[in-house]
């Protein structure tokens, strides 16, 4: 398949109009580190954002940077902590997960909307999104919001692309806000509980007013894999802290009290607790080298553990839990099971299901978005022809 890379708008917008003339499907991407994601469709090019690349302007004190799309999101980062500053969203590298090469671009993570585990409590990817430039489907150049946040009404075009995964045009320029870095954190560990009262620990902490921004739950069965074998034997629940290193002191001494009365704890320090949620959000458990099939599930963090259960009397299921239990990574030991998963999602109170890990036959039979309701669907074909009226744009990728 040919791969196209424009270094500039101009270059971009001329190749997106001739296939729009022609009807020609364009595969959208960045680094290309998602490669499989989604159900597939032939396109007859990959049109990438890798030759846009740069930051743009960076104004530390402002506390927000713009950059091209295709700017190694490694680049950004480095940029970032030399000023001690940071993505609040946390987002992954998938690298792991899918079996991948390439490197992840600002753009990419954008589009997929990508955030981490601070995401339950400093916003998603899109969240922090305040401007963008992109081509559509017709060939033209869209520049919508800018470097100040402001309110908006009618469409807002800029969360709009944000995790619109390339169906909707082609991003190229990103302007995003950059908090300030923590200058120290450290991770309660809490052993030996169940997924049901992991849930209801992790409930508990959030209620204290002691600022956690990680809460995790990691069941025996994965455990094990996280800093090499280092975190005490058994389940671990496990709460962050962050801010700075007296404050983080203090409030993980609090925290550690008050997890104690539920069970044997113990406390991590800055480097291991960094490590940890690193491995977190990259689903180390998962990043097997093996195509059996990964779903990223959102629900009410009071269900998470429910859901899990019911699924286990029936499939062959492992699973932990996120976003204090409400993003489960799920690994499926045979079939992705799409129609099971989301039967069992609906009757316990909705939520979405994505099928993130599978092989091309899987992949072909299970839609690896969640289904929309009627109202939504039409609402969303509307908007996607306005954009992409050829629907050129990654015709697997409809979310």
């Amino acid at each position: 398949m040919t791969e196209l890379h424009p270094r500039t708008e101009e270059e971009a917008a001329s190749i997106i109009g001739d296939h729009m003339a022609r009807g020609a499907a364009l595969a959208i991407v960045g680094g290309n580190t998602r490669s499989g994601f989604g159900n597939a469709v032939p396109s007859e090019a990959v049109l990438s954002s890798l030759g846009l690349t740069g930051i743009v302007a960076y104004n530390p004190g402002e506390m927000v940077m713009t950059a091209r799309a295709g700017t190694p999101a490694a680049e950004i980062e480095a940029a970032l902590a030399e000023a001690g500053q940071m993505m609040a969203f946390e987002p992954m590298d998938h690298r792991p997960l899918m079996a991948t090469e390439g490197e992840p671009t600002i753009g990419g993570i954008f589009a997929a909307n990508v955030s981490g585990p601070r995401r339950f409590v400093s916003g998603a990817a899109r969240d922090s999104l305040l401007g963008v430039r992109f081509v559509n489907g017709k060939g033209e150049i869209v520049k919508a919001g800018g470097r100040v946040m402001k309110n908006v009404t009618g469409l807002d075009l800029v969360k709009l692309m944000a995790g619109s995964h390339g169906t909707l045009g082609l991003l190229t320029e990103v302007t995003f806000r950059v908090p300030p870095k923590p200058k120290a954190e450290e991770t309660v560990v809490l052993s030996g509980l169940n997924d049901a009262e992991a849930a209801n620990a992790m409930a508990a902490a959030m209620a204290l007013p002691l600022e956690v921004s990680g809460a995790a739950h990691l069941p025996l069965t994965v455990s094990w894999s996280f800093l090499d074998g280092k975190l005490p034997q058994g389940e671990a629940t496990v709460l962050r802290v962050e801010g700075l290193p007296g404050s983080v002191s203090v409030r993980g001494e609090k925290l550690a009290a008050a997890m104690g009365r539920l069970g044997s704890v113990k406390r991590l320090a800055e480097d291991d607790s960094r490590r940890l949620w690193r491995e977190i959000r990259n689903v180390k458990p998962y990043a097997d080298g093996t195509t059996r099939p990964v779903w990223r599930v959102s629900v009410a963090p009071s269900i998470g553990h429910q859901l899990v259960a019911a699924l286990r009397l029936e499939e062959g299921v492992d699973a932990y839990y996120d976003w204090q239990g409400g993003l489960v990574w799920m690994r499926m030991e045979a079939g992705p099971e799409g129609d099971v998963l989301r039967r069992y999602i609906h009757a316990l109170g909705g939520g979405h299901a994505t099928l993130m890990r599978a092989t091309p036959a899987q992949r072909a039979t299970t839609q690896a978005f969640q289904p929309q309701p009627e109202a939504v669907a039409l609402l969303s074909a509307r908007v996607k022809e306005k954009f992409d009226p050829a629907g050129i744009f990654n015709p697997g990728k409809m979310a």
